[in-house]
C-alpha cells in the first residue's frame, strides 16, 4: 500500500460514556491538576449563642441520616456519593455512585 486510499477506512470513533474519560486524547493535558475533594457528612444551622454553648462531649445533630450516602465534592462541586470505610485504622470513602455531569457541572449542587 502506497497510496492513501489503498489504505482501510478507519473504524468510526467510539462514544465514550463517563467512565471512559481517562481514555480520551485530551486527559493527560489534565491528569495532573490538583483538586480539593472534601466529603460532606451532613450540615445544621445553628445560632451564635447555640454555638458558644457547645462543649467537649456536646452533639450536634445533622441534617443526614447515618445510612444516607455521604456527597463527595471536587474544588466545591458535587462529583460522586459514598459511604465511610475504615482503612488500616484510617477513615476513607468508597464511591458508591458518581453523580451525572449535566447534575454536577450545572452548579445545582455547587458548594462555596
Amino acid at each position: 500500500m502506497t497510496d492513501i486510499s489503498e489504505a482501510p477506512a478507519a473504524p468510526p470513533p467510539e462514544r465514550r460514556g463517563n467512565k471512559d474519560i481517562a481514555a480520551a486524547p485530551n486527559f493527560d493535558l489534565l491528569a495532573g491538576v490538583s483538586l480539593r475533594v472534601s466529603v460532606e457528612v451532613g450540615s445544621t444551622s445553628m445560632t451564635l449563642s447555640e454555638l458558644l454553648t457547645l462543649s467537649e462531649g456536646s452533639v450536634i445533630e445533622l441534617d443526614r441520616a447515618a445510612t444516607d450516602l455521604l456527597d463527595i465534592y471536587a474544588n466545591g462541586t458535587l462529583i460522586a456519593k459514598g459511604e465511610i470505610v475504615s482503612v488500616e485504622g484510617r477513615y476513607g470513602i468508597k464511591v458508591a455512585e458518581v453523580v451525572a455531569p449535566e447534575r454536577s457541572l450545572a452548579g445545582l449542587e455547587r458548594r462555596g
